[in-house]
């Protein structure tokens, strides 16, 4: 990440709060109550009336086409308009696929849910805080009191840059409570997560990833990291209080359209990801839903069983204060009225 970027980071985590606290809270207010659009491109067009510089919605209903929605830009600067099929950030719905992966590799009897953190990485013994009573399972469920890396102080400033730094930052802190005890969001998880896939496959955790899953689902627009697509390609991501596409900004994860993670959660939710064994496992350790957020980026998909539908919406603005994040939830749910009301007319 370059110096001027981190400049500009700073700036915007010191005067965010000011600008969302004089700004979005009401902005909030008025996309709650503004009567509900009758379509879901009036509501996408809605959000960018809003403040979100762009949007991107995928809607696929069982037995019906695929339905894609987009307004704002792609890139503000040089205005080239949001298409639906844009490459986007995705932040923690990738999550799912590692979740996914762990499920296969249990079903498979390669790893055991109940083994330790400590049978795993036995190097992290007396580094993390209770590695001998974490499982795997824990691990998954953000059940394991493992201190969140992205938590440390000015992280999207000087984010890690592998794996090693990153969980650096949080060795030989004490825990935040008891396994198993409560449950805290930790990325940290799943860092732990992704190399003990590598670990135990002997392939990248991306890579395994490709071959078990996106592979047999033909999809194609699924890629590991920012270094492995055209930038080009990808929308633009903005952050408010810096004026600059900070899209260039590397902070890892996948990189899909909405397509192609709406081709996934279905498959993840029809079962058809499994072989036998393997959606009993999966249901006993992760949910079937998932958002994102990085700076610059903001994602929701979701499955709704009564309407056998599934949603995936991009937006590409974000905040310190993450109000924005609240806007895409409120968009996103009204998205979902649409559909519904317009499933029972």
């Amino acid at each position: 990440m370059n110096n001027q970027f981190r400049g500009y980071i700073r700036m915007a985590l010191l005067f965010g709060t000011i600008i969302s606290l004089a700004f979005v809270p009401w902005l909030l207010i008025k996309a709650w109550v503004l009567p509900l659009p009758n379509t879901v491109q009036e509501q996408v067009n809605e959000a960018v009336d809003l403040g979100f510089d762009g949007i991107i919605v995928y809607v696929d209903t069982k037995g019906k086409p695929s339905e894609f929605f987009a307004a704002g830009w792609f890139d503000r600067a040089n205005k080239i308009s949001a298409d639906p099929h844009d490459l986007f950030k995705i932040g923690s719905i990738s999550k799912l696929y590692s979740a996914v992966a762990i499920t296969k590799l249990v079903n498979n009897e390669q790893l055991s849910l109940t083994n330790t953190l400590a049978d795993y990485f036995p190097e992290l013994a007396g580094r993390i805080e209770n590695a001998d009573k974490i499982t795997l399972k824990m691990m998954v469920q953000h059940r394991s009191g493992i201190p969140n890396y992205t938590d440390t102080p000015n992280y999207w400033t000087y984010p890690a840059e592998n794996y090693q730094t990153a969980l650096e930052l949080i060795l030989d802190l004490p825990a935040n409570f008891k396994p198993d005890s409560d449950y805290e969001y930790s990325n940290t998880n799943y860092l732990l997560i992704a190399k003990l896939i590598e670990k135990t496959t002997g392939k990248e955790r991306f890579q395994y990833i490709k071959d078990e899953i996106l592979t047999p689902l033909n999809l194609v627009n699924t890629y590991g990291s920012l270094n492995d697509v055209n930038i080009d390609n990808l929308m633009g991501g903005y952050h408010v209080g810096v004026e600059e596409d900070i899209k260039s900004s590397n902070y890892g994860g996948m990189i899909a359209t909405a397509e192609d993670v709406g081709i996934f959660l279905r498959a993840l939710n029809d079962g058809s990801l499994f072989k036998q064994g393997g959606q009993e496992i999966y249901s006993s350790i992760y949910k079937y839903e998932h958002g994102g957020w990085i700076p610059g980026y903001q994602s929701h998909a979701k499955y709704y069983k009564e309407t056998d539908t599934v949603v995936v919406q991009f937006n590409n603005t974000t905040d310190s204060e993450l109000y924005y994040w609240n806007l895409s939830e409120i968009i996103f749910n009204r998205i979902a009225k649409i559909l519904n009301d317009n499933e029972h007319k």
